[in-house]
């Protein structure tokens, strides 16, 4: 794979070529694949030969990208507080705290799906739980404030 690095109209590009079947050829900039066709069927490379110009003909489908039902505000903690936040998106599949709790320092707050595993976020001190910024079922990116502990 060969990588060419382009900056059009002040844009930067990252050109990735994967693969170069007759005149079809498999490209991803700036990690977005696309299927690119050629004008004509590429001759034997040379350095003293121009290269063909070419036109995209059919960008590969990308990924979808999940609808937020809920995208949390991050905001500080209350002085003397302890902000817990999420270290990855992720999914929420289950809150084991509520306003008022009691909780130590290593306690499971928060239950995470992230890239298909189950990760518990846990509290990083003692105290009582101030805010619950999070539900079953929520979708949170990384930073993203779950719980406030005073």
């Amino acid at each position: 794979m060969k990588n060419y690095k382009f900056v059009i109209n002040g844009n930067k590009y990252s050109v990735d070529i994967a693969d170069i079947e007759e005149n079809s050829v498999e490209v991803e900039v700036n990690g977005t694949p696309y299927t690119v066709e050629l004008e004509m069927e590429l001759p034997p490379i040379a350095k003293t030969q121009p290269k063909p110009a070419a036109k995209v003909v059919q960008p590969m489908t990308p990924k979808p990208t999940p609808v937020m039902a809920h995208i949390p505000q991050a905001q500080a903690a209350p002085t003397g507080g302890s902000v817990i936040k999420s270290p990855l998106p992720g999914v929420v599949l289950d809150v084991f705290v509520k306003v008022g709790d009691q909780v130590k320092a290593g306690q499971h707050v928060v239950l995470l799906e992230a890239m298909k595993m189950e990760n518990n976020i846990d509290a990083d001190k003692e105290g009582v739980v101030k805010e619950v910024r999070v539900q079953r079922n929520d979708s949170v990116m990384e930073g993203d404030v779950l719980v406030i502990i005073g």
